[in-house]
C-alpha cells in the first residue's frame, strides 16, 4: 500500500502545480497567457453549449442559451480549480492517514476550514495549513476577479450600445454612413472613428488578458462587439474608398488599430489568420454586395468622389486586412448574422438587416429646404477641401516640373 500512497503523493504535487499555474495565468498575470488547463476547461464548456445550440435554428433562441456561456465558463473554472486542489491535497494527505477515505475527510475539513478532523504529526499539520490557505486564496482571487471582468465588459458595451442608433442593430457599415448622411451629420464620423480606435485598443488589451470576456454576450440579442467593430471598420473603409478627399484623417488609424485588435483576439481563440495578407488576396465580400451598398448610399445623397470600379479595388485592399479575422470571430462566437459578417455554423445563411427608423421632418417643404441646405453645406466644404489640396500642390511644385 505504501508505494501506491507515495505515488499518489507525487501525482498530488503535479496536479497542484498544474492547477496553480492555471489560476495564476488566468487571474493574476496581467498579460495574454493560455494555461493548458484553462484552455481545456474553456473548450469543454464551449463544446457543451455547441451540442445544444447547433440544434436550434432560431437565432434569438440560440442567443438566450449562449448568453449563459460566459457565466458558465467562470463558474466552471472555479469548480474545476476547487475540485483539482481538493484532489491534489487528498493525494498529499494519503501517505499520512490509514485510508484514502480518511485523506478525503481531512482535506474537506482543512480546505473549507471546518476543523472537524485534527491531523497528527508535523507533515499533516503543515499540509492542513497549506490546504486551508489554498482554498481561501482561490476563492478570494475569484471574487476579486469578477469586478475586473465586469468593469471591462461594461466599458466594451458602452460604445456597442451607442452604435445601435448610429449604425442599426445588428450594425452594418453602409448603414453607419447612410444614417449620418440622412441627418446631415457626416462631419461627426471622424469623432466616431476616434472613439472606436480607443475602444479597439482597450478591448484588445482586456480580452486577450481575460479571454473569458470573449464569451460574454451583449444584453441585446442583435448587438455584438464583433459586429460593431466590423461595421465601423467597414464604414471607414467605404468612406476612404468612395470619398477619399472628404474622409476624416481618423479613419486610417481606426482601420490599423482595428485589424491589429481583431488578429490578436482571433489568435487568442486559436483562429488562424494571415498576419500579412496581400492586397490582391480574395475576400468573401462580393462585388454585387458592394454595388448594392453604393446604390443605397447614392439614394440618400452620398456624394462619390471616386468611381465605383476604382472604389471597389480600394475597399478590397482595405478589407483583406481584417475580413478573415472578423469572420472567424463571428463564426466562433455565433455573432448576430448581420450583412457583410460572413458564414455561420451548420451552413446557416440567415441574414438580419438593420431596421432603420423612419426619417421624418415636420413639413414636406421644410424637408426640401433641409436637404438643399445640407447639400449646399457639403458642396461648400468639399470645394474648400479641393481648393486647399490644389493650393498645397502649387506650393510644393518645383520650378520647371
Amino acid at each position: 500500500m505504501a508505494p501506491i500512497t507515495w505515488a499518489g503523493f507525487a501525482a498530488g504535487i503535479a496536479i497542484l502545480l498544474l492547477t496553480t499555474s492555471s489560476v495564476l495565468g488566468t487571474l493574476v498575470v496581467p498579460r495574454a497567457s493560455a494555461p493548458r488547463l484553462t484552455v481545456l476547461i474553456t473548450g469543454a464548456v464551449r463544446r457543451s453549449f455547441l451540442l445544444v445550440t447547433d440544434r436550434v435554428e432560431d437565432y434569438r433562441a440560440r442567443d438566450r442559451i449562449e448568453a449563459l456561456n460566459g457565466p458558465a465558463l467562470v463558474i466552471g473554472l472555479l469548480v474545476a480549480w476547487v475540485a483539482l486542489v481538493f484532489l491534489s491535497f487528498a493525494l498529499l494527505f494519503w501517505p499520512f492517514v490509514p485510508s484514502f477515505a480518511g485523506a478525503l475527510q481531512i482535506t474537506g475539513s482543512s480546505m473549507f476550514t471546518l476543523g472537524f478532523t485534527v491531523p497528527r504529526g508535523a507533515a499533516p499539520v503543515v499540509l492542513t495549513f497549506l490546504c486551508a490557505m489554498s482554498g481561501l486564496v482561490l476563492v478570494a482571487l475569484q471574487i476579486a476577479y469578477l469586478p475586473t471582468l465586469y468593469a471591462a465588459f461594461n466599458r466594451r458595451e458602452t460604445l456597442v450600445t451607442m452604435l445601435e442608433f448610429l449604425g442599426g442593430v445588428p450594425a452594418w457599415g453602409p448603414e453607419v454612413l447612410m444614417r449620418h448622411q440622412l441627418i446631415d451629420n457626416d462631419e461627426r464620423l471622424g469623432w466616431l472613428y476616434e472613439r472606436w480606435t480607443e475602444w479597439a485598443a482597450d478591448v484588445s488589451e482586456s480580452h486577450t488578458t481575460y479571454p473569458q470576456l470573449l464569451y460574454f454576450r451583449s444584453p441585446n440579442a442583435y448587438r455584438s462587439w464583433v459586429i460593431g467593430l466590423l461595421a465601423v471598420m467597414d464604414a471607414a473603409a467605404l468612406q476612404l474608398s468612395l470619398s477619399p478627399i472628404s474622409a476624416p484623417a481618423s479613419a486610417r488609424p481606426l482601420l490599423r488599430m482595428g485589424y491589429v485588435a481583431l488578429r490578436e483576439l482571433a489568435g487568442t481563440l486559436g483562429i488562424a489568420v494571415d498576419p500579412d495578407p496581400d492586397p490582391a488576396d480574395p475576400i468573401l465580400l462580393t462585388r454585387a454586395e458592394f454595388d448594392d451598398a453604393v446604390l443605397r448610399l447614392r439614394s440618400v445623397g452620398w456624394v462619390l468622389e471616386r468611381e465605383p470600379e476604382d472604389a471597389w479595388r480600394h475597399l478590397h485592399g482595405w478589407r483583406v486586412n481584417y475580413e478573415a479575422a472578423a469572420y472567424g470571430l463571428a463564426l466562433w462566437l455565433d455573432a448576430p448574422p448581420a450583412p457583410w459578417s460572413g458564414p455561420r455554423r451548420k451552413g446557416r445563411n440567415e441574414v438580419i438587416s438593420p431596421a432603420r427608423p423612419s426619417h421624418r421632418v415636420p413639413l414636406e417643404g421644410e424637408k426640401t429646404k433641409l436637404l438643399q441646405a445640407g447639400a449646399k453645406r457639403r458642396a461648400a466644404r468639399r470645394a474648400a477641401e479641393h481648393a486647399l489640396l490644389a493650393h498645397h500642390g502649387e506650393e510644393t511644385e518645383t520650378p520647371g516640373s
